[in-house]
């Protein structure tokens, strides 16, 4: 048979040849390093036997498919058997990788508890040692089942007779049959190829995620290539515990959260300065780049979430209102708008628009709600209440690639002026399912490559991963501690336009859709705040501090000092705050740097006699004693220090 390797270069093997026999054709040191294969691009176990000619690559330990495949197999193969070994009375449900590690949900008679986590690692660690081979059988639907009934899982047989599968059910095994469990797979060749690993936490979860199913216990684990990549992993992990925004948001007096509105942000004055100025950044940058601010109500009746497909796609993600009009003898059926796109085509629809008018680019900070399950929510990043930096531009086909250029660039800066200067592109280009000619999806996909492409920036592409209206590029950004956000967007939307009869005068004199581009910069006020705070650890730029300066006085003679120096510094937009508490002022100084107040000044009788100041920064505890009046100006100069 006729074998094409990535390389676009074959090899013949004869009929029945294994993925592992692949391998070894190539070359002594690949087979050494191959734990699995991927066949006309499915994944297959190394030593599945490749059936005909294919397009096969071999996938090693060394590869990011190769990690994900030894953390699956460390969940199915090496967590589940240490559970069974420690509480063999214990049934095992489910065991699938997520980002950065893995989990396995068990039923158990005995509490498993956080203090458990190092019995249950050494036991993983013991079954690793044997170096165990893994080998798979498939089976029928009944032999399956008859497996896991002997082997008292129910779980395992619940899985098994929901299937609409009937044939080549997968079990893996070891040691001669030893440990079985049900898989998809793929899995390594054996124990040999697993790296470091660690157990991390663990917590209740609901069959099936439904809160009338049995509460089952869930362990979290990480698995790394070697004990270097675990070991940075662990410190980052550690490092985020620290930066957690949450945590720094109660120190900081930033904002809250509580019952009576569950994911919904209550604003403290300090966190609403931060709010604010970076509201006022973003606007003025929008103001440059020839958007025009609108705002669009908050309830909309049903009736354009219908005309819009929303109502059908994302009704169980809305907050529904009910209320009797007068006169009517109906309810009128309304919504809290979960995004701001059909509001816009309606300011959009108000008149006669020419291409000569295009784009239009509208901008508002909308407010939006969207219900997310209660346990999804997560402080700032994840809440049902939040403001988009919203934004949609109405051009012709012929001016997305333009108009993509210029968002990028104004992205760009932006991200810079908040101290992000790497972030990835990704394109996303069209799915199977989608609206729109071929030609369309040609037209937009090239439009917004060649931007990128112009711009000179690197990205990737998700072949597939578009919206079903249009293709997108999503911007991800890298904080200061290597974590990845996606935060901005900008997709083409050749659907919303016809649907709500958007239109302009074409030069030819007829009526022609627009084409829609949704973007955001931030995504959300409320997530991209957390972001921030965590990757500054609190420690935000001078000019987005909540609050930029304390005068602490030293002793009581000299407060009319402070509170002049206040005075001057506010005339100059600075945000300060006037410390006159009869307490002593390294309790003043500990206190406000908890807060993290960029610049603390201390006041006292020789300030106050030398017209001078004692400022301290946050991060050093060195003091540096200056003229009054070239504090000031230093000040200043470093809250216009951003180009607004």
């Amino acid at each position: 048979m006729k074998i094409t390797l990535p390389d676009n270069s074959f090899r013949d093997l004869p009929d029945g040849s294994s993925g592992y026999d692949l391998a070894k054709d190539i070359g002594p040191g690949l087979a050494k390093s191959a734990v699995a294969i991927t066949v006309n691009g499915v994944q297959k176990d190394l030593h599945d036997k490749i059936e005909g000619d294919a397009s096969v690559s071999i996938i090693t330990i060394d590869s990011d498919d190769g990690l994900n495949i030894m953390r699956h197999t460390l969940t199915a193969q090496v967590l589940a058997r240490a559970i069974k070994n420690l509480y063999p009375k214990s049934q095992l449900a489910i065991g699938p990788i997520i980002e950065d590690g893995f989990y396995y949900d068990v039923e158990t008679d005995k509490t498993i508890s956080i203090d458990d986590l190092q019995k249950i690692e050494d036991e993983m660690k013991n079954i690793v040692k044997t170096n165990s081979s893994i080998t798979k059988k498939l089976v029928s639907k009944s032999d399956a089942l008859k497996v896991f009934k002997s082997l008292k899982e129910p779980y395992k047989e619940e899985i098994i007779s929901e299937s609409d599968q009937k044939d080549d059910f997968q079990l893996y095994y070891q040691d001669k049959e030893e440990f079985v469990d049900l898989c998809r797979g793929p899995h390594l060749p054996n124990l040999s190829f697993i790296g470091s690993f660690k157990l991390t936490k663990v917590s209740g979860a609901y069959w099936k995620g439904d809160s009338k199913n049995t509460m089952l216990t869930r362990i979290y684990g990480t698995a790394w290539k070697n004990d270097k990549d675990l070991e940075k992993y662990l410190n980052t992990i550690e490092e985020a515990v620290k930066r957690d925004h949450r945590k720094l948001g109660k120190e900081m007096d930033l904002f809250h959260f509580q019952d009576e509105a569950p994911g919904m942000v209550f604003w403290h004055p300090y966190g609403w300065n931060i709010y604010k100025t970076l509201q006022s950044f973003i606007r003025t940058k929008l103001d440059k780049n020839d958007y025009l601010e609108i705002n669009t109500p908050q309830v909309v009746d049903r009736k354009l979430w219908e005309a819009s497909g929303h109502w059908d796609k994302y009704r169980e993600n809305m907050f529904i209102t009910e209320i009797d009009e007068e006169h009517a003898n109906e309810k009128r059926v309304n919504a809290l708008k979960p995004m701001n796109c059909p509001c816009h085509v309606q300011v959009y629809n108000q008149g006669i628009t020419s291409y000569k008018d295009l784009p239009i680019r509208y901008a508002e900070f909308g407010s939006c709600h969207r219900y997310e399950a209660s346990g999804t929510m997560h402080g700032l990043m994840r809440v049902r209440g939040f403001t988009q930096d919203d934004g949609h531009i109405f051009c012709m086909p012929e001016q997305i690639e333009s108009e993509t250029a210029s968002f990028i660039s104004l992205l760009s800066e932006i991200y810079s002026d908040l101290g992000f200067e790497k972030f990835n592109i990704k394109l996303s280009t069209r799915p199977e399912v989608r609206i729109g000619s071929d030609e369309v999806w040609d037209k937009a996909e090239s439009a917004l490559e060649n931007a990128i492409k112009k711009l000179d920036l690197p990205y990737k592409i998700d072949e597939g991963d578009g919206a079903f209206y249009g293709p997108k590029l999503d911007f991800v950004l890298t904080d200061a501690i290597g974590r990845e956000w996606q935060c901005g967007t900008f997709q083409a939307d050749f659907n919303l336009p016809d649907r709500l009869d958007a239109e302009y005068i074409g030069e030819d004199g007829n009526k022609h859709h627009p084409v829609m581009i949704h973007r955001a910069i931030l995504g959300s006020f409320e997530r991209f705040i957390g972001i921030l705070i965590e990757n500054y650890s609190g420690k935000l730029p001078f000019w987005l501090a909540p609050q930029q300066v304390v005068i602490a006085s030293i002793v009581s003679e000299v407060n009319d000092y402070a509170l002049k120096i206040q005075t001057l510094l506010k005339e100059k937009g600075i945000r300060t705050e006037v410390d006159l508490r009869n307490e002593k002022i390294s309790y003043k100084v500990r206190e406000h740097s908890s807060r993290k107040v960029p610049i603390i000044m201390a006041i006292g009788k020789n300030e106050k006699a030398n017209e001078t100041v004692s400022i301290r920064r946050i991060g050093s505890k060195d003091t540096e004693v200056i003229d009054l009046d070239k504090a000031l100006k230093l000040i200043e100069k470093e809250n216009s220090s951003i180009s607004q």
